[in-house]
């Protein structure tokens, strides 16, 4: 028997969908604000959120020392400041990074016993929700962490990312706002890189090993509103209608992995992401067509599964869809155009294969790993072959 979560307990989306924060549910009415940095604040965007809360009579702080990739220290830094501030709502307000630093914080906030990130690991009993519950704000279309069950940190002393998670989606937030108002002010390089990730969700969770029928829904949903949107949201950033719908594919996206899984893709990206530093979601796409190649080689049900995914955008080659779509948004070819250092590449390009199959990701790909695959297109990626 399988069991599936299929998203928040309320989604609210669509134009002013953050004043459903007025009827949130509470007795203390005490939110924590947690924003990637203070760029919430410089747009006014946070004042919105707390004008809406405080007119219903709740009282707030807010963090804005989450870095764009979160970190360790940061989120045990916020836990500190939770645990003498006693809130019963945590509200993550931004992009990936603040939404998944938000339910690490809660994570340790309900479970002080744990210390270290290695602590909270599956099989790890975790309590939640004792405490507090949890509220995502998403301000850009890339990760889905609104609805995931899984929150991505980085311990930048290991050069590693830990993927906080619960497999029963108990970690996937209570409530889920979407309003596209808080996301036509990202710059087009962010909303090209998060368009991206939110396009790997779709295709990674399709040919995933644990795919299944309700992940394969949202999956479809989340590629054909995604692809039709992404390159409107770049190019005419003030389109509300495609900034709601890349909204939508990107929850989508992360209700499909959180249902189903990832694979190699975010192996390698996951890799570059914490060895030099490369944003997320621009290192997914600059994998992504080669993990389809990859796959495609070797397994003809994934070669089906991407060719029945272009099918649905009128295209046969997904691949070359991802291709064309990564030329026509300035994402780089090869991962030598980030990372320019070949010669520290090449020297690390053992260490390198083996974080991408000890990733979390890696063994839910469809085709199995091995050491020298890894090497292989790792390789490919880097070089552009």
């Amino acid at each position: 028997m399988n069991t599936f979560k299929l998203g928040a307990d309320k989604i609210y989306f669509g134009e002013e969908a953050v004043k459903a924060l007025a009827d949130l549910s509470a007795e203390r009415k005490r939110a924590y604000i947690v924003m990637s940095g203070t760029i919430q604040q410089e747009l006014g965007q946070l004042k919105v959120v707390t004008d809406i809360l405080e007119e219903a009579g709740w009282t707030w702080r807010a963090n804005t020392n989450v870095e764009p990739e979160p970190c360790w220290e940061s989120v045990r830094l916020g836990v500190e400041e939770m645990i003498e501030f006693e809130p019963d709502w945590v509200i993550g307000f931004g992009g990936g990074s603040a939404m998944d630093a938000a339910k690490a914080m809660w994570v340790f906030y309900e479970n002080p016993q744990y210390k270290t990130l290695e602590e909270v690991m599956p099989p790890a009993p975790l309590t939640l929700r004792e405490k507090a519950r949890v509220c995502c704000i998403a301000t850009s279309a890339g990760t889905g962490s609104e609805c995931t069950r899984a929150a991505l940190i980085k311990d930048p002393v290991q050069k590693r990312k830990y993927s906080v998670r619960e497999y029963t989606g108990r970690l996937i937030p209570d409530v889920a706002i979407l309003d596209p108002a808080f996301s036509v002010t990202m710059p087009r390089g962010g909303t090209v890189a998060c368009g991206m990730d939110a396009l790997t969700h779709a295709i990674e969770a399709y040919v995933a090993k644990p795919a299944n029928v309700f992940s394969d829904a949202q999956a479809i949903g989340a590629w054909i509103a995604g692809y039709e949107a992404l390159a409107t949201c770049a190019n005419d950033p003030d389109d509300l209608k495609a900034r709601g719908d890349m909204l939508a594919a990107s929850c989508l996206g992360g209700i499909a992995f959180t249902n189903g899984a990832l694979g190699i893709c975010h192996g390698v990206a996951h890799t570059f992401g914490a060895t030099y530093n490369v944003p997320h979601g621009l290192a997914n796409g600059i994998v992504l067509p080669y993990s389809i190649a990859f796959n495609a080689a070797r397994d003809s049900s994934s070669a089906e599964r991407y060719e029945k995914l272009a099918s649905y955008v009128g295209e046969s080659d997904l691949a070359q869809v991802i291709i064309g779509l990564k030329e026509e948004l300035g994402v780089p070819v090869a991962m030598r155009e980030v990372v320019p250092d070949e010669e520290e590449f090449e020297a690390h390009l053992d260490e390198l294969a083996h974080k991408v199959l000890s990733d979390v990701c890696t063994p839910a790909n469809p085709v199995e790993v091995s050491e020298e695959d890894a090497r292989e297109l790792l390789r490919a990626v880097y070089y552009g072959a």
